[in-house]
Formats: structure tokens, C-alpha cells, sequence
């Protein structure tokens, strides 16, 4: 299975064409595997009781985290559908709708970016050394977001980065609104550009699947609820989190 594509300029030079797009059929399959292969491990391992969703509630996401979350949400899967469908063979009108939602995208993400460093505690964010230490300790908790969190965090930020500004240049190379289309691209930075894109567009396929899939398994469903709704109650933040390096405030 080859990685990339190529093809001749107008010198007859092999030049990089793109990703090679096999490779999303192999990305499926990895992933699933992964997800099954965690699941069967998660069937072996002695249940916990349930914390209760019941009684008093601490706040863990604010609205506006939550507002970024969901479009953020939509425009990626948009993004998707009509960027990968095509090309699996599903042709409809798709190139307007597409940029579009990476317009959307890249707003939110320049937001939440300003409001990270600027008007909240970014930091929370980065990985330290007592996160690390976590998954080999079982009588260490977490802060507000465990190793995994904070890894899966870090993956999708890159990858989404990658394909913002890829698909910037990609953009500029279209017929728009704002402009028309450019012609004098080297096709080298063309092929580049189209494999950086291609390839960030297929991690990040993986990466959802593996989101979506802890994002719905019984035990992590109130973290899903508190994308909805906002608060998880005490006890589950009791049994979850060490109230030492994550304090919230209750709910009304």
C-alpha cells in the first residue's frame, strides 16, 4: 500500500501528488481494532460501582467551552463528509460547502485560542509530570483532565492546526468570493501542501473514532453529559478526580 501519490509536472519531473487515500480504508480498520481490543480488555477488569449523578453539582465546562466544543464538532465532521465522500466515490456539490465550514472552524479555533492564553487558565492543558505518573500509580487521581484527556487534547490541536493551515493555502488556490483563482503555484508546494492536508485529514479520522468511542462508553458518560449540560455531580467528581488539584464550584 503506498503512502503517497505522484505524478509528472509539465517537465516531466515526478513530483508528490498527495496522500495516498488506501490509506483511509487502513486508518478505519486501526482504529476499530484498537477500539475493540480496549473494550474486551475493559470487559475483563473488575466493574467499580457508579458514582451517582444524583445530588449536588460542581460546574466543569462553561457555556462558551461548550459552544466551542460543538461547532468546533460540527464543522470538523462537515469538513469530513464533504471533503472525504468524494473521493470515496460520493459526488455531489461539495466544494463551497466545504470551505465554508473550515472558515467556521478556523474562527472558532483563533477564539479559543485568544481566550486560552489571554482569559482562562491555559495551562490546565499541559501535560506535567504528575500526569505521567498517574496511569502507574491506581491510588492517584487526576485534576480536572486525566493524561488521556490532556494527550487526546494535544493530538487534535496539532491536527487540527495542520489542516487549518493547509487548507488555507488550499483556499487561496480556488475561485472565492474575496478573489480568483490563482495559477502560478509551484507544484511542488502544491503536492506538499495536498499531502500535509490528506494526511492530517486521516489521523484525524482515527482520532475521532477513538473520541467517539470513549465519549459514549458507560463509564465516561457524565464527562459527555458535562459537554451537554455543564456539571458532573460531587460524587462523581469525588470519584473521579483528586479535589487537591481540581476544586470547582457547586452548582446552584
Amino acid at each position: 500500500m503506498d503512502f503517497a501519490t505522484y505524478k509528472n509536472d509539465v517537465w516531466g519531473t515526478e513530483v508528490l501528488r498527495g496522500v495516498s487515500w488506501d490509506l483511509l480504508w487502513l486508518v478505519v480498520v486501526a482504529a476499530f481494532v484498537a477500539i475493540a481490543a480496549h473494550a474486551i480488555y475493559s470487559a475483563t477488569q473488575k466493574r467499580t460501582e457508579k458514582p451517582s449523578a444524583e445530588g449536588a453539582r460542581v460546574n466543569r465546562h462553561a457555556m462558551i467551552d461548550r459552544m466551542f466544543h460543538w461547532v468546533m464538532a460540527v464543522s470538523v465532521v462537515v469538513l469530513l463528509i464533504t471533503g472525504v465522500l468524494p473521493i470515496i466515490g460520493i459526488e455531489f456539490v461539495w466544494l463551497e460547502i466545504h470551505w465554508i465550514a473550515g472558515i467556521a472552524l478556523t474562527v472558532v479555533v483563533l477564539i479559543h485560542i485568544v481566550r486560552s492564553l489571554f482569559f482562562k487558565e491555559g495551562g490546565k492543558m499541559w501535560i506535567g509530570r504528575k500526569d505521567l505518573q498517574d496511569p502507574f500509580e491506581k491510588a492517584n487521581k487526576p485534576g480536572k483532565y486525566s493524561v488521556a484527556q490532556k494527550s487526546m487534547h494535544a493530538i487534535v490541536t496539532v491536527l487540527t492546526l495542520l489542516v487549518i493551515i493547509s487548507g488555507f493555502f488550499m483556499f487561496a488556490w480556488i475561485e472565492s468570493p474575496w478573489w480568483e483563482a490563482a495559477n502560478s503555484q509551484s507544484e511542488i508546494a502544491v503536492g506538499l501542501v495536498f499531502f500535509i492536508h490528506g494526511l492530517s485529514t486521516l489521523a484525524l479520522i482515527g482520532v475521532i473514532c477513538l473520541h467517539i468511542y470513549f465519549a459514549i462508553r458507560p463509564e465516561k458518560l457524565f464527562y459527555t453529559r458535562s459537554m451537554i449540560k455543564g456539571w458532573i455531580s460531587r460524587e462523581e467528581m469525588e470519584a473521579n478526580h483528586d479535589p487537591a488539584r481540581w476544586s470547582p464550584d457547586e452548582n446552584a
